[in-house]
């Protein structure tokens, strides 16, 4: 898959180690922001760099996320249950990070695990 399908685009499916490499690359950066402001003496994640930084990262989270959700054959809209609060971004992260996607090709494209 090419970069700019992996972050810009709500097709498609991929794998968990895709998603969990995603997770690795913006959480650095979230945290960082949210130290540089706060040194500054902004709350924790509401300073400008922070803001600056959530913004540019929000469009590729959601589309990282959709195509974890269609690997598990499930709608992009699943991303909603984030607005559940607690119980609906930890439900996200186990489904999204920890289970299996669905065998073989779904509605969504060909399994992530299958292709070469």
């Amino acid at each position: 898959m090419h970069w700019r399908q992996f972050l810009f685009l709500f097709t498609g499916r991929i794998s968990r180690l895709q998603y969990w490499g995603f997770v690795a690359v913006i959480t650095p950066a979230w945290l960082i922001a949210a130290i540089v402001d706060s040194k500054n003496g902004y709350e924790f994640l509401r300073g400008p760099f922070a803001v600056c930084v959530i913004f540019l990262l929000l469009w590729p989270s959601l589309a990282v996320q959709a195509k974890r959700w269609h690997d598990r054959d499930m709608s992009a809209w699943w991303i909603l249950i984030h607005f559940i609060p607690l119980v609906g971004p930890i439900g996200a992260l186990i489904v999204n990070g920890f289970l299996r996607g669905t065998n073989g090709r779904n509605k969504y494209g060909p399994d992530p695990l299958e292709q070469s």
